[in-house]
């Protein structure tokens, strides 16, 4: 590795490598793949006590800078997150291998046999920001799609996922694949993040993982094509066909059970209709010490304009009563990100209006959207959630991961 101090020569070395890499892994055996996963998941857990220190590390720098609770629960680690790391790695390992996969064949009248062939995307570059799972989430994606993958984490996570990556390369080294599959940029300097967007020899596509702030560069300065993971700014809507009991405990554990991930609940809308009901909901939320900014319902203070369209990632919502369905659905058009939004309720022309009438990545019926998850579609793990419309959306897994190409045989067969 060149000196750190050139960041453009450091990072056009790693994206040779990393172009190396993918042409090897692009004819990778699945059980090596497969082997490697597996290795990477048995050296985590064997190496857990080096990486709660290196989180130890990163949590002290966090607290230095002043990160909110939100954010350092999100980078924090303890034995059961390693070990959901670890078993994401193992449920990656054990999915079937995308690549290769026949999506479609037919048969033309010209005699051509034609099929269309799941292939990898070739780089893949990922910039994220404090959470250190993401390191081994996507690491092990990208291996079981057949890509090499240049990883950029955030400056909080940097101790972490360093020791992660460690694991991750025990594992190529144990199923005898390239080390620069998966390479950690090993520099919190901001300016191998601008190189990453122009490097369109080496990389195929980006994928930003973290806020506003982050993908918004992302998206202006990229050269290279960008898998969007817009911010997550979630609506649950209660409708006036609600089941009182499964909408309180849904907005509690869409809010509250982590307030930091991008699939927590941000804005609580209410049918009036079903006002009593909402008020009741604002009430649980402020006993569990929810700031509520609420508009129509007593909550904690008065909503502004500035809170619609609002990523909290903290104990904080909006609420909102709105007159109908459809002023709802006109809110979520407004204000979200086409990330996730769900409906609470019974009546199943209602919940067909909302799902066919709205165009997020992901909507649900009478479902947490904490379910916003790769792992929890039974994907694994995830390298994100794409709102962009092209190529993948929704939760990115190994197959999200591919491309396709087309395979015609024929036998002598001559255009007319």
């Amino acid at each position: 590795m060149k000196d750190l101090g050139d960041i453009p020569e450091m990072m056009t070395e790693i994206g040779r490598r990393a172009r190396a890499a993918a042409e090897t892994l692009a004819f990778a055996a699945p059980e090596a793949k497969r082997a490697a996963l597996e290795a990477a998941a048995e050296a985590l857990w064997s190496a857990r006590a080096e990486v709660l220190a290196a989180n130890a590390q990163d949590l002290a720098h966090g607290r230095d800078k002043g990160l909110s609770p939100a954010m350092m629960d999100r980078l924090a680690l303890d034995e059961d997150r390693i070990a959901g790391i670890r078993d994401g790695l193992r449920a990656v390992a054990a999915q079937d291998d995308p690549v290769g996969r026949v999506t479609e064949e037919w048969d033309r009248p010209s005699g051509l046999h034609i099929q269309r062939v799941r292939t990898p995307l070739g780089v893949v570059g990922v910039i994220y920001e404090s959470r250190p799972n993401v390191t081994a989430d996507a690491g092990a994606l990208c291996l079981k799609a057949g890509n090499a993958v240049i990883l950029r984490g955030g400056s909080e996570s940097f101790h972490s996922a360093r020791a992660i990556h460690g694991a991750l390369q025990a594992g190529l080294r144990a199923a005898d694949l390239p080390r620069d599959a998966i390479q950690l940029v090993p520099t919190r300097d901001r300016a191998a993040v601008s190189e990453m967007l122009t490097m369109v020899e080496y990389i195929d596509v980006i994928v930003p993982r973290g806020g506003k702030g982050l993908v918004g560069l992302v998206q202006r300065e990229a050269r290279v094509p960008v898998f969007a993971h817009l911010e997550g700014i979630v609506h649950v809507y209660i409708d006036k066909g609600a089941d009182a009991d499964k909408a309180r405990a849904l907005v509690m554990n869409a809010k509250t059970r982590r307030t930091g991930i991008c699939g927590a609940a941000e804005c609580l809308l209410v049918h009036r209709d079903a006002r009593a009901l909402g008020q009741r909901i604002v009430d649980d939320l402020m006993a569990a010490g929810v700031e509520v900014r609420a508009e129509g319902l007593e909550g904690s203070v008065p909503a502004t304009e500035a809170d619609w369209g609002c990523e909290y990632l903290d104990m904080k919502i909006a609420a909102k009563v709105v007159d109908s369905i459809d002023e709802a659905m006109a809110h979520i058009r407004r204000f979200g990100s086409q990330h996730t939004d769900a409906i609470v309720t019974e009546d199943d022309a209602a919940a067909a209006h909302f799902f066919a009438r709205l165009d997020s990545a992901i909507l649900m019926r009478n479902a947490s959207t904490q379910f916003a998850d790769g792992g929890e579609f039974g994907m694994g793990a995830e390298i994100g959630i794409a709102t962009g419309k092209l190529h993948a959306r929704g939760p990115v897994g190994a197959e999200q991961l591919t491309s396709f190409k087309y395979l015609v045989t024929g036998d002598g067969t001559l255009r007319a």
